[in-house]
């Protein structure tokens, strides 16, 4: 008998998706609508988009494991996980980690960080700064950061050179700062800073007024019209401190989030931080408003500033994410495995129920409900088809990490920032074996150990 194999047209045979990379691990944490967790799994990737997550034999099977065109890395003791997502920090105020600590917020603001900052900061301050931030962010896992400061373009431009994502906001703030000395001066600066990045691939350019007591209630209705005019965010912090709250009934005879939400700062596109101090009603306007939250479990535990109602912000259907606030007092590092840990235990002590906030919803926090709170969750955030590759490793091989029983559990409780060994944004690795391959580290601690010196005889007096 003759056999003939007859071949199809080219546009007849079945064509199947391009890939560029394949990534397989241990385990592959999705955090998809259903929060599969995939053994021996793996993620398909093209350019910087996500074809494909499954099983590894499936994936493999689909898109060629002997491909020799496809980039492969295989790590069978390591989770991989969506990037972590830093919903509040001011990356440039890195260089002031440590400059002044246990202290009352409006002392560390007033008699530290604001003369620190007249003194010290200018556009090469953030430029290094920023690497320092960007740099130990990388290294813990962080691929997508909320950012308020000065001097933003610069923020933009060190970000966009390391390979990470940002959501960035230009502050605005009632009084002369190191960038723009008038509110008017910063508004338009955050106007050309939004339109140079708007349609950035990295790059979300924002509006951020401070906050209600250091800013006019016509700059922050200002700040609210240019932010929509480009569709773009407004970020500020939000219902900080009981002194903050205290300030805003006595003056306005209403919660701070009352009085935002009433001047119409509130309704749009929006991240704020803290969320620390809300009256009853304030859940309702936070989510009829859809206010992205970042909540600082170590920022509001070091300055005394209260436990935010995180679980009454959830149930309340509020998006809320984390965030380590900046370096330089508040907390001083930014480290998201800390804060996923803290956050939990946060909210299981206040509200003496172990059951509270559980390991997987402290890391969903983390992730795709971080992508919520910034308005991004098409985008970033989970492990799924069509969304931007953003993906890290974090390693089994320590002792930290063994026995592994339940993923969440370790992710949360166990695994460290060291844990962390790849990681890719935008489908670029940028980390590779805990070594940043796009900022020059030994550079950057040299500068920072410069700035310290100068300061430190800044804040002297000599």
């Amino acid at each position: 008998m003759l056999l003939f194999c007859v071949a199809l047209p080219s546009q007849q045979r079945p064509q199947q998706p391009a890939v560029d990379f394949i990534w397989s691990a241990r385990y592959v944490v999705t955090e998809d609508a259903q929060r599969h967790v995939i053994e021996n799994g793996a993620v398909a990737i093209q350019g910087d988009r996500i074809i494909e997550v499954g099983p590894r034999a499936t994936i493999d099977a689909k898109y060629g494991a002997t491909n020799r065109a496809i980039n492969r890395l295989d790590q069978p003791t390591a989770i991989l996980a969506p990037g972590l997502i830093n919903t509040h920090t001011h990356a440039a105020m890195s260089l002031f980690r440590g400059v002044a600590d246990d202290l009352k917020l409006q002392d560390w603001l007033e008699k530290y960080i604001f003369p620190a900052e007249a003194k010290n900061v200018d556009r090469e301050f953030v430029r290094w700064g920023t690497r320092l931030g960007l740099l130990e962010m990388a290294l813990s896992g962080t691929t997508a950061f909320a950012d308020m400061y000065y001097f933003e373009e610069t923020v933009a431009e060190e970000t966009k050179n390391a390979g990470m994502r940002g959501v960035l906001g230009q502050t605005v703030i009632g009084f002369p700062a190191p960038d723009y000395k008038t509110p008017e001066a910063a508004l338009a600066g955050a106007e050309k800073f939004i339109r140079a990045y708007a349609d950035d691939p990295l790059i979300v350019p924002a509006v951020a007024p401070h906050a209600i007591y250091t800013t006019s209630d016509e700059t922050l209705q200002a700040a609210r019209t240019l932010a929509d005019r480009y569709g773009k965010p407004l970020i500020i912090h939000l219902a900080e401190t009981k002194a903050e709250f205290d300030e805003a009934v006595q003056k306005r005879k209403k919660s701070p989030t009352r009085a935002l939400s009433d001047l119409g700062v509130l309704q749009g596109w929006t991240l704020a931080a803290h969320a620390v101090w809300l009256d009853p009603a304030d859940f309702g306007l936070l989510r009829a408003a859809g206010t992205g939250i970042s909540h600082c479990p170590s920022s509001n535990m070091k300055l005394a500033s209260g436990v935010a109602p995180v679980l009454k912000m959830l149930q309340a259907g509020i998006p809320v994410g984390l965030g380590t606030d900046g370096v330089a007092g508040s907390n001083n590092d930014v480290d998201m495995f800390e804060e996923m840990d803290l956050a939990a235990k946060l909210q299981k002590v206040t509200l003496g129920d172990p059951t509270a906030l559980p390991a997987d919803q402290a890391f969903a926090m983390a992730t795709i409900m971080g992508a919520q709170a910034l308005g991004m969750s098409k985008e970033i955030g989970s492990l799924e088809a069509g969304k931007r590759a953003d993906i890290i490793s974090i390693r089994l091989d320590a002792p930290n990490a063994a026995p592994l029983y339940n993923v969440y559990s370790q992710l949360v409780y166990s695994l460290k920032a060291s844990d962390v060994g790849e990681v890719m944004v935008n489908g670029r690795i940028i980390v590779r074996n805990r070594k940043m391959l796009t900022i020059d580290d030994k550079a950057v601690m040299a500068k920072a150990e410069e700035y310290r010196a100068k300061v430190a005889k800044s804040l002297s007096g000599n």
